[in-house]
């Protein structure tokens, strides 16, 4: 049986040799790259399966779709869209091609926050000699405890090697139940407030979905420790900036470590860039090498399984997101 694929526009130009690859590999499969909305209508009317995102106007083209390939383990705000929530097709996403990436830059932004680093980088560009002795300047890892909110598969790499510092780890995960390696424990999603308190590390790895939107905000930044430092290396809209920059500029954090932002960019003029107790990275958790041969591993492989009338692997419940 002859099956068509579309990769909607716009086109990444690293996926350019894609099509080729996907049709030698899966012979059964026709994959069509069209560039003009004209022309991608016209594909959508025929294809039973895309690549890409499907906004409201183009889901409407989609007489005989069954599978979506989202080219991210977390699309943008909007990619499921109500009409796509309600459409039978399924979807699936990226998750897990970039976790040794994403969990190595999260012990950097752990390590540098740790030894103060962040404070140590502006004395070094004014050229300013100024050790700090101070026992408190320090969180030593090994008697710490890390709350690592999203025990997926970066959320669980994250725990696993913070425990080799002697890092007691927890967790708390709406789908996740037995402990990872590393883990003391993991508890439910609605834990979160209970455990909080115990954190001096409090990493978010969790995607944003309807539940996780704004979940770090004025009234739970108040549950923190007054010396315990956030991590967010998940999605920006899970923290309210706002809410963290008054609780920073209140005292009432030790810190913070943001790879991702409500807001993106973070603007120029945003409080956060200027303080000696953050440390920002321009959402760059996932760099790193391999990841354009990853993500098409995983479109060959639920191709494959496509095309074969195979379950498909990283299936997303559309109505929480992930």
């Amino acid at each position: 049986m002859s099956l068509t694929l579309v990769m909607i526009p716009p086109h990444d130009p690293a996926t350019l040799g894609w099509p080729e690859r996907l049709e030698a590999a899966v012979p059964q499969v026709s994959v069509l790259r069209p560039e003009s909305p004209d022309e991608t209508a016209d594909a959508l009317r025929r294809a039973d399966a895309a690549y890409g995102a499907l906004p409201a106007g183009l889901l409407g083209h989609c007489a005989r779709l069954r599978w979506l390939q989202a080219p991210q383990a977390g699309p943008p705000p909007g990619f499921y869209h109500q009409a796509l929530v309600e459409h039978p097709v399924v979807a699936t996403n990226m998750r897990d091609t970039y976790t040794d990436h994403v969990a190595a830059h999260t012990l950097a932004l752990v390590l540098a926050m740790a030894r103060g680093l962040p404070q140590y980088v502006r004395d070094q560009e004014a050229a300013r000699w100024a050790p700090d002795w101070a026992p408190a300047s320090v969180l030593s890892l090994a008697e710490a405890t890390a709350l690592v909110v999203g025990v997926g598969a970066v959320g669980a790499e994250v725990g696993r090697l913070l425990a080799a510092f002697g890092t007691r780890v927890i967790g708390v995960d709406a789908r996740v139940t037995a402990a990872p390696p590393g883990f003391a424990h993991v508890w439910p999603a609605g834990a979160l407030d209970d455990r909080l308190p115990e954190a001096d590390l409090v990493i978010l790895a969790v995607p944003h979905t309807p539940a996780t939107e704004g979940l770090i905000d004025a009234a739970r930044l108040r549950s923190f420790r007054p010396s315990a430092v956030l991590v967010n290396v998940g999605r920006g809209p899970t923290v309210r900036l706002g809410d963290l920059s008054d609780a920073l500029a209140a005292g009432r954090l030790g810190g913070a470590a943001l790879d991702v932002f409500e807001t993106e960019p973070l603007p120029a003029g945003h409080p956060l860039w200027s303080r000696p107790d953050v440390l920002i990275t321009p959402h760059v958790a996932g760099a790193g090498p391999h990841a354009v041969e990853r993500r098409f591993a995983v479109l060959l492989e639920n191709t494959r399984r496509f095309a074969a009338g195979d379950e498909l692997i990283n299936r997303v419940d559309k109505t929480q997101w992930f």
